[in-house]
């Protein structure tokens, strides 16, 4: 009896040691650091104060939640954010980057947690009336480097000189103080603005159709390749919070559509 009730002990705690560990395998990553730029309101943007604020924040957040793990954010210019991910700052990019073929021969991407198109700004008294080859054709167009938007521009406006900016704070100057003809950027992010007391000068000409290979398929999440791992926990907490409705939530506490998109 004796050996009989030391052996029921010693399988019990080999069972409660084995479900602690395969507990502990399951969910080994306990804080995530994010790089973000800071710089691309209304999805993340620093505060006077130095706080970090957005739907892409606040998505990050959710998902950090969802996926009981700690988020760290680390803010990074726009033109080093990739280079910078793949040399370890951090272990994940939510900062509005568009899903490219081209940026995916560098990183992977989770699946898109939204998707909004494209579209050009410009002077409430300007004399452009479409955003065509012709209609842009010698005119002075704005955009943030190293974007599926300044692509776009280069791309399909061969004829208008296209001016690039580090952050759109530059290229807003640039408008409201005439510099440029026009800007072009993602259709939320410029609304916003326009709803602003600098935003005044302007209107929004048109928006644009996106070129799924220049504009890409939406924003995801940036790791680094071959972290399959991370990819797929942020894949299903992007589920989830679609699901539970915290993403409804947060998008309707920035906007007044589903920027998820189709």
């Amino acid at each position: 009896m004796y050996l009989e009730k030391t052996l029921t002990l010693a399988a019990t705690a080999l069972a409660l040691t084995l479900a602690v560990g395969t507990a502990q395998a399951d969910n080994h990553i306990k804080t995530i650091k994010i790089g973000t730029e800071g710089a691309y309101p209304p999805f993340n943007n620093l505060t006077s104060d130095g706080q970090l604020v957005g739907f892409d924040i606040d998505i990050a957040n959710a998902l950090c939640e969802e996926m009981k793990v700690k988020c760290e954010f680390v803010t990074n210019d726009w033109d080093g954010i990739i280079p910078s991910l793949l040399s370890g700052k951090f272990d994940a990019i939510i900062a509005s980057m568009s899903i490219t073929d081209e940026r995916k021969e560098k990183v992977d991407f989770t699946e898109k947690y939204y998707n909004t198109p494209p579209a050009i700004a410009v002077p409430k008294d300007s004399d452009i009336a479409d955003a065509t080859e012709a209609g842009l054709d010698g005119r002075i167009i704005g955009a943030q480097g190293s974007t599926t938007h300044s692509n776009y521009a280069e791309e399909k406006f061969t004829t208008a000189d296209v001016r690039l900016y580090p952050t759109p704070d530059e290229y807003k100057l640039d408008i409201v103080s005439g510099r440029v003809d026009g800007v072009i950027d993602d259709v939320i992010v410029l609304s916003e603005w326009l709803k602003t007391d600098d935003g005044a000068c302007c209107k929004i000409l048109t928006t644009l159709t996106p070129d799924p290979v220049i504009n890409g398929l939406g924003a995801g999440i940036a790791i680094r390749k071959g972290e399959d791992e991370l990819r797929e926990m942020f894949n299903k907490a992007i589920t989830a919070i679609r699901e539970n409705g915290k993403y409804k939530e947060i998008n309707d506490k920035y906007f007044e559509v589903d920027v998820y998109g189709g």
